[in-house]
């Protein structure tokens, strides 16, 4: 059942890694987007009360003020390392990642252009950028394109979009847009479902697609594939020193806790280079893919590691979600209000084979 758009959804308990239990039945569980279910690993656990233990709840205080400290700077330089950046700003939640961009960039830019599918955080930037705003059709290089010839010349461009898109999986077509996008022009790409999930080192969109470009901001979240909680902004150096500058809520906020910061950083620890959990989940991504590759269900030839269906009426969406209990799976069904409700199940390194082919046989069987 589908929450009304002024109430939450029903609470979940999740249980064992890859199960909730709902209504009084242990189902098995493809929502969320913890693809290594970092939140629930032992060592990523015993990091939190580590941290709780050594340092306590929270520094209760800006970091422009007292509210520095040293975990915060480490987590920082280790993201920097994880992801190849010059340099890693860290943020008290993902969401925010993208405000404190707009609010450093406002002014900058006399257009901004962005993906119709962006996610809710890049469309509240758009007060803050004070450009003309022109939406594109979902990843439509045609659009962008032709968007960018009827502006004037001399106009100054910001695009915005996600990198892999949560809804179905999708990857941006970022080099494309790089090649069209006029001298001068920046890109924030909110990569919260990309980094850490996909790429060899598990740098997110813009190493699968393998871009290295200055035009480039990456916005990440810890929340996804890190399993913990947080957010950090990923450019240059002269960006973060203008961000420290410019952007209110980076210098009002109050930190993520500190033992969040300490799990983060055993996270990050976990997805090393040569980690076994994305080894797991490049496993389990291309078994499911290949097992539906017969199907409508393979439109998005690439490995991220989603799969969603839109039911074509609500009767439809309900013989699915009735097969997907049948099977003991819950049914992960998503609305945000005025969207079109669909099924999105993410797949984690943690699924066992049983249960990865029990959700692809109702997917087969409901696609036909």
């Amino acid at each position: 059942m589908i929450p009304k758009a002024n109430s939450f959804a029903r609470p979940l308990q999740q249980v064992d890694r890859t199960y909730v239990v709902s209504g009084g039945r242990k189902l098995i569980y493809f929502g969320g987007c913890d693809y290594f279910r970092l939140s629930s690993h032992r060592e990523v656990l015993a990091a939190i009360h580590e941290g709780l233990e050594r340092f306590g709840l929270n520094v209760a205080a800006s970091r422009f003020t007292t509210g520095n400290h040293e975990l915060y700077e480490r987590l920082e330089s280790e993201l920097g390392r994880f992801f190849g950046a010059e340099s890693a700003t860290l943020v008290s939640n993902g969401y925010a990642t993208n405000l404190v961009v707009a609010q450093t960039l406002a002014g900058e830019f006399s257009h901004v252009l962005i993906d119709s599918r962006a996610h809710q955080s890049l469309r509240d930037c758009l007060p803050f950028l004070k450009s003309r705003v022109v939406e594109f059709r979902h990843a439509e290089l045609a659009e962008v394109s032709k968007a960018i010839r009827k502006l004037s010349k001399g106009s100054r461009i910001i695009l915005l979009t996600d990198g892999m898109f949560s809804h179905n999986g999708t990857l941006a077509p970022l080099r494309e847009y790089l090649n069209v996008l006029p001298r001068g022009s920046k890109m924030v790409v909110d990569d919260a479902h990309g980094a850490g999930t996909i790429g060899r080192r598990g740098r997110g969109t813009c190493e699968v697609l393998g871009i290295d470009s200055e035009q480039i901001i990456q916005t990440i979240s810890l929340s996804k594939a890190f399993g913990t909680y947080g957010g950090a902004i990923l450019g240059s150096k002269a960006l973060r020193e203008k961000m420290l500058k410019r952007s209110s809520v980076l210098r009002g906020n109050t930190p993520l806790p500190l033992p969040l910061a300490n799990a983060a950083l055993r996270a990050l620890t976990l997805q090393g280079e040569q980690s076994a959990l994305r080894r797991r989940l490049v496993k389990n991504t291309a078994l499911v893919k290949s097992l539906l590759q017969r199907t409508a269900l393979n439109k998005v030839e690439n490995d991220t590691p989603i799969v969603s269906v839109f039911p074509k009426s609500r009767s439809e969406a309900r013989r699915l979600r009735q097969e997907l209990l049948a099977k003991r799976i819950y049914p992960s069904q998503i609305s945000y209000g005025d969207d079109q409700a669909y099924f999105r199940f993410a797949i984690s390194s943690e699924h066992s084979r049983a249960q990865l082919e029990s959700l692809v046989s109702v997917l087969r069987d409901f696609n036909g």
